[in-house]
């Protein structure tokens, strides 16, 4: 499982825009709920990889939030509210929060893997080479988020016309030719502006990586898991 906790950077000198936020959350997440959780901060519980590499880099384009993903186990049943969620995902995704803060000159992301039950004996080395590993999971699934965040981050308002065209063609591929003369026909520009704004955007690279992401956190979720099957 996976809990998100979302900081809206430099919101004292900034209005309120959680509620926008939350608005177009509801768009990218079918398996979660997010809300509020204390002052401009959001927090929410998705159970899909894909979905939280989407809403972590919806957050990271405007550059207005810092993102916390934290994987493992959470307290069942699920509460109707996340404020009320409990679990060491819940506590793994404060950990991210903070850290994305620190990270804040560059990408204002971080992943953390959640803990545990300790065991003794076989069950405590098992559980600890799979803690150890998801650790390792959740690093490089950081890492390649980053890549991708900063590709995000750094496109241009025109750029981002030509890739959110692209998407709402054909969602979730590379920028196919075909797909780009669509995309220059609905925007009214010539097949080569789009290329051009594809190959500087890093659009084939952003979906190209993507599936990494995902599979990182996936792997650590699973990791996370076996280790709390373990422990029944």
């Amino acid at each position: 499982m996976y809990v998100m906790t979302i900081d809206q950077r430099g919101s004292t000198g900034d209005v309120d825009r959680v509620p926008d936020l939350l608005k177009e959350l509801g768009s990218l997440s079918t398996s979660g709920r997010f809300e509020r959780s204390v002052g401009d901060e959001v927090q929410g519980v998705v159970e899909r990889a894909d979905e939280v590499v989407d809403i972590a880099l919806h957050a990271l384009r405007s550059g207005r939030w810092y993102v916390g993903i934290g994987v493992g186990e959470v307290d069942l049943p699920l509460p109707a509210s996340p404020r009320e969620g409990s679990g060491p995902a819940f506590v793994a995704a404060r950990a991210a929060v903070d850290r994305a803060k620190g990270a804040a000159a560059h990408v204002p992301l971080a992943v953390v893997a959640g803990g545990a039950a300790r065991r003794a004996g076989a069950a405590a080395a098992a559980n600890g080479a799979a803690r150890s590993r998801a650790s390792a999971a959740c690093a490089n699934a950081e890492a390649v988020l980053r890549l991708i965040g900063r590709l995000v981050q750094d496109r241009t308002a025109a750029q981002w016309k030509v890739v959110d065209v692209l998407r709402s063609v054909r969602h979730g591929t590379n920028g196919t030719h075909g797909t780009q003369k669509i995309a220059a026909q609905k925007l009214g520009i010539t097949e080569q502006s789009v290329s051009r704004a594809v190959m500087r955007s890093g659009w084939q690279e952003e979906w190209g990586a993507r599936p990494a992401a995902e599979m990182l956190l996936a792997l650590a979720d699973s990791l996370m898991t076996g280790m709390t099957e373990g422990d029944t």
